[in-house]
C-alpha cells in the first residue's frame, strides 16, 4: 500500500473508536496510509488530547460509550478549535442528521473501507485549509 500523503509533516489523525477491534483496524490502515494517528475510546479522553496535542482532523464514530457521543464531542471540540475537520462514522445511522453536526462535517457509514476513509480524511483537511487561506 503506497501513501496517499505528500507532505513531510503526516496528517495528524484523532480516532474516537470505543469498539476495540474496529480502532485497531482503522488505526492500522491509517498509519500504513501515511497518517499519525492517535486513538481513544471516549469523548473525554478526546477532549483531553485536543487539549493537549496538536490534531488536524477529529474522526469520531457517533455512538460512543461514557457519556459523550460523537456529535456533543464534536460540539465541544469545535468550541475549542473552531476550524478542526471532522469526520463521524456509524452502524447505526446510515445519514447524519444536518441539526446534530457541526458545520462543514462529512459522515460515513459503517462498514466502510479504511482506505476510502484516507483519503476523506486527507480531502477534508486539504478543503479546510485551502477555505481558511482564501
Amino acid at each position: 500500500m503506497t501513501s496517499i500523503i505528500s507532505e513531510a509533516q503526516p496528517i495528524r489523525v484523532l480516532l474516537v473508536e470505543d469498539e476495540f477491534l474496529i480502532s485497531e483496524l482503522v488505526a492500522e490502515s491509517l498509519s500504513e496510509q501515511g497518517f499519525s494517528v492517535r486513538t481513544v475510546s471516549n469523548g473525554t479522553d478526546a477532549l483531553r488530547h485536543l487539549a493537549s496535542a496538536p490534531v488536524d482532523v477529529l474522526f469520531t464514530d457517533i455512538n460512543l460509550v461514557g457519556g459523550m457521543d460523537g456529535t456533543a464531542l464534536a460540539r465541544r471540540a469545535r468550541e475549542m478549535l473552531p476550524d478542526l475537520p471532522v469526520v463521524y462514522a456509524s452502524g447505526r445511522v446510515n445519514v447524519l442528521d444536518l441539526a446534530m453536526s457541526v458545520p462543514r462535517s462529512v459522515f460515513v457509514a459503517k462498514p466502510y473501507d479504511p482506505d476510502v476513509v484516507g483519503r476523506l480524511l486527507a480531502g477534508t483537511v486539504k478543503a479546510t485549509a485551502a477555505r481558511l487561506s482564501a
